[in-house]
């Protein structure tokens, strides 16, 4: 027989979740996919992210010899275009499939207001890289990219060695600016600005409802929200737009940082909830909270990483590309999706576990088909964005952010920022006691709530008398009097 674990005493914090039937259980997700299907029209409504100029194609006709160097002048930037990207694609005359490598070297100046010209670098910067033609045209290369504008104009100078050969006739180099859209920065600035305010008040609100329960008797879910909830906020970056006042490197990686951080909450909420779940009582920080940390945060670490990695290479050298660095992202590509599956299976674990321990108990039964619906839902809707954004090809030459990772529409940026709001959310309205939840002590005499007064230690074990069998009830019940009258 179970043996009932002590009762939690004191004030309970209900949730909304109990309280709401089926008929409101459909509202909710029908508001979350309005929501969600709103912030999409207007994203697909919205401007393209990427804008693309193309400067007039150079052959060796009119060039006459394109080991020469190439002098390029980008045309009026402002900060509203956010980064520039070069990129540069051959035409050749013949057929052949070729495989080459071309080195090249590439100097930028950037033009004042003054119209002076000084140097960004130094010192030129010499990169080797490898082209693929077939049937007259190769693949784009990216020649060099700047993660913020200082300038309002660059002057680019490409010299490229070895290119020209009877094995690889060229007919044109083509080149191509490719920026932001300075009307999509002003709706991202706009959108993270409303996705800020409606987190600040979905956050007070939380609170606001959990005012009058002491945070030891919160529910694991109410903790939890009451940490993502402030990430969320960070996660929409209220500093964002200092990326528009200062010229420099650190509002982005700020941004980026602040995404991290958040999506590895998210990450660690997910394993604590469905193992909390089943664990009752007091967990533990070394059984219970380190395992999941560490998992997560060589995650974390891994992405943060990568991210410092690039960003610090390209204020460096802005032709960097990590492809030059092959070996050790190769490395750290395979350590990301080793822990990442060892993630994966560790959740499914919990759920699979939560669901078959938990399936036949009232209330947890309830706060798991919620959370499993509304998350499976979540996911499956990412994956199909991420999947129609980058195919197949996801793993390979877009695990590091450079141009192939960037949003291409409005649609996509909304997407994924919309999602991830609407899920918070929902999940802080059905989390949040509702207005009149009151206290333990006023529903303990009402057997409509006798589920609310007991503790989680309660509904998952049980008390001695629930597992008493059916049909010795009374017996046992007229035992227990006999006892009380001879005493």
């Amino acid at each position: 027989m179970a043996t009932k674990l002590k009762r939690t005493e004191g004030k309970i914090a209900p949730m909304r979740l109990y309280t709401l039937s089926k008929r409101h259980f459909v509202l909710v997700f029908i508001v979350f996919f309005i929501c969600f299907g709103v912030i999409v029209l207007i994203g697909i409504a919205g401007p393209e992210i990427i804008t693309s100029r193309a400067l007039p194609p150079i052959s060796p006709t009119t060039k006459g010899n394109l080991t020469s160097p190439l002098k390029l002048q980008t045309p009026g930037l402002s900060t509203y275009n956010q980064e520039l990207w070069l990129t540069c694609h051959f035409e050749q005359n013949s057929v052949v499939e070729i495989r080459k490598n071309v080195s090249m070297m590439v100097t930028i100046s950037g033009v004042m207001q003054d119209t002076s010209v000084p140097n960004i670098r130094v010192y030129p910067h010499n990169h080797t890289r490898s082209l693929h033609c077939a049937n007259r045209l190769c693949d784009e290369i990216i020649v060099l990219h700047l993660g913020y504008l200082n300038y309002t104009e660059y002057v680019i100078t490409v010299t490229f060695y070895n290119l020209m050969s009877s094995e690889f006739p060229i007919k044109d180099v083509n080149f191509t600016l490719k920026m932001y859209n300075a009307s999509f920065s002003q709706v991202e600035i706009w959108f993270r600005f409303i996705f800020v305010v409606f987190t600040f008040m979905v956050t007070c609100l939380f609170a606001h409802s959990l005012r009058k329960f002491s945070m030891r008797d919160w529910a694991i879910e109410q903790k939890w929200m009451s940490i993502l909830l402030p990430l969320l906020l960070l996660y929409n970056d209220p500093f964002f737009p200092l990326s528009f006042l200062v010229s420099s490197w650190f509002p982005g990686m700020l941004d980026d940082l602040f995404q991290a951080i958040f999506l590895c909450a998210l990450l660690i909420f997910w394993l604590c909830v469905y193992h909390g779940f089943r664990v009752q009582g007091e967990r533990k920080f070394l059984t219970f909270y380190l395992p999941k940390l560490i998992i997560v945060g060589l995650l974390w670490l891994a992405a943060v990483t990568l991210g410092i990695w690039q960003t610090v290479n390209e204020l460096h050298d802005p032709t960097y590309q990590y492809r030059v660095d092959t070996s050790n992202f190769q490395g750290m590509k395979i350590f990301f999706l080793i822990v990442g599956s060892v993630y994966i299976l560790y959740l499914v674990f919990l759920i699979v576990r939560a669901c078959s321990e938990l399936k036949n108990m009232p209330y947890f039964d309830l706060r798991l088909k919620f959370l499993t619906g509304l998350t499976f839902i979540v996911l499956i809707i990412s994956i199909v964005i991420i999947y129609l954004r980058f195919g197949a090809n996801i793993l390979q030459d877009n695990f590091v952010a450079e141009l192939s990772t960037h949003y291409q529409n409005s649609a996509e940026f909304l997407s994924f920022y919309g999602l991830l709001n609407f899920y918070l959310y929902t999940l802080a309205y059905v989390y949040s006691p509702s207005k009149n939840a009151v206290y333990e002590s006023q529903l303990k005499d009402n057997p409509a709530f006798s589920m609310l007064n007991d503790s989680d230690d309660d509904v998952i074990y049980g008390s001695d008398y629930e597992e008493m069998p059916l049909q010795n009830g009374r017996a046992n019940k007229s035992k227990y009097q006999d006892e009380s009258d001879s005493d």
